[in-house]
């Protein structure tokens, strides 16, 4: 099986390495957390070859024992060494119940501690309990483009680009012949085991008919606004009836895997975020059309998700912009700096250039402004904003 380094996550993570903090990597199931924690445990053993790497993996059959904090905790004390460096890398550490407890006291006796997990919650609650300051997440994603293009030796163009809009980023599909039966049986056992894992049993749901119900109304609306009284109005249209409340929870636990990411829409004038009317993205959009099929006429929609993928890869704090009654695709937040970022699949004439470029030019501030289209002829700025093509946009960082 091929490995090939992610740099751009090791460059980040490397610098941690002897450092007094947890690091904790997070990202969905199979985008390549365990893959990455095996090159850090790597370069430590470059670094030192005496360090004593404790690895242990929550999928597999000969860590079953490992069950609770105390479990967790014996098991590391066993195979502790005297007089070398002790590394513990825990994968999928959720898994193990009260798992916090033990990384605390192993924390205090000094271990360089290296853990993934595939829920949000996870740090919001769990971690944030007992271990408040003294850890620090990465989030890893499925390939970027950038890194496809990497993985699978392609070159960038239409067909390129195409590719990773149907099939995505998942790091195991350079293993898989790039056609649809192939790749859609792969990412619909992912898809099984975010929904049954970390969805269905991590909330005791039972009303599993209606997950895949929601996952198929989030595919089929990317990048429309989405709200609980629109799912809810939706479901009495497939005599489904649930409470507004339950949707809410279960949009939650959606978020939390991983699967999807939502973005609120923000005031531009007003310097405010809205309570209601949300967008949701897909992590990977391989995982989506595992779901409902990819569609041509859905471009524009898509070329929205991989803009949002890209900024967000790139460490942006994005919003749906709202300024009086115009849209913009993205706001894009980073180190106390502002970009606006719209999106469309392509510009054919006047009316929807005027659209495009327009909407960014009742901004009243000189924030960066772009526009993205797929056009091949990029004809430059226009008023001061840049026009850039999907391709150039996502081999670069914003």
């Amino acid at each position: 099986m091929k490995n090939i380094l992610r740099n751009n996550y090791l460059k980040l993570t490397e610098p941690f390495i002897d450092k007094q903090i947890i690091k904790v990597l997070t990202g969905a199931r199979r985008v390549g957390k365990t893959t990455i924690l095996h090159q850090i445990s790597n370069l430590i053993k470059q670094k030192d070859k005496n360090a004593n790497i404790i690895f242990i993996n929550k999928e597999y059959f000969e860590f079953r024992h490992i069950k609770n904090e105390e479990d967790l905790y014996l098991y590391v004390k066993e195979k502790t060494r005297k007089n070398k460096k002790n590394y513990v890398f825990i994968d999928e550490v959720q898994e193990i119940l009260n798992f916090e407890i033990a990384l605390n006291q192993l924390f205090a006796k000094q271990y360089d501690i290296w853990c993934t997990g595939s829920n949000a919650r996870m740090l919001s609650g769990d971690l944030a309990t007992y271990l408040s300051g003294r850890y620090i997440e990465f989030k890893i994603s499925s390939l970027s483009y950038n890194e496809f293009l990497e993985f699978h030796n392609l070159q960038n163009n239409n067909d390129t680009l195409l590719k990773y809009i149907r099939f995505g980023g998942m790091p195991y599909l350079i293993n898989i012949t790039l056609e649809d039966e192939l790749v859609y049986g792969y990412l619909k056992s992912i898809y099984n085991t975010i929904i049954l894992k970390d969805v269905i049993a991590r909330y005791n749901i039972r009303d599993i008919d209606f997950i895949e119900r929601l996952t198929e109304y989030l595919s089929d609306n990317l990048g429309s606004y989405v709200s609980s009284k629109k799912i809810t109005d939706f479901l009495k249209s497939q005599h489904i009836s649930l409470s507004i409340n339950t949707v809410l929870n279960y949009l939650q636990y959606l978020t939390n895997s991983f699967f999807i990411h939502k973005v609120q829409r923000y005031d531009i004038q007003g310097k405010k975020r809205f309570e209601i009317n949300d967008k949701y993205y897909f992590e990977d959009l391989g995982l989506k059309h595992a779901v409902i099929p990819y569609q041509a006429n859905d471009i524009g929609k898509v070329f929205e998700n991989l803009v949002y993928k890209h900024l967000k890869n790139n460490g942006y704090t994005l919003y749906i912009g709202k300024i009086k009654n115009y849209e913009i695709d993205f706001v894009a937040q980073k180190n106390n700096i502002t970009k606006y970022f719209q999106v469309a699949y392509l510009l054919p004439d006047e009316k929807v250039i005027e659209r495009e470029f327009g909407n960014l030019l009742k901004i009243n501030d000189n924030y960066e402004k772009t526009v993205i289209s797929a056009d091949e002829l990029i004809k430059g700025n226009f008023q001061g904003i840049k026009h850039m093509n999907i391709k150039d946009f996502l081999t670069n960082i914003p």
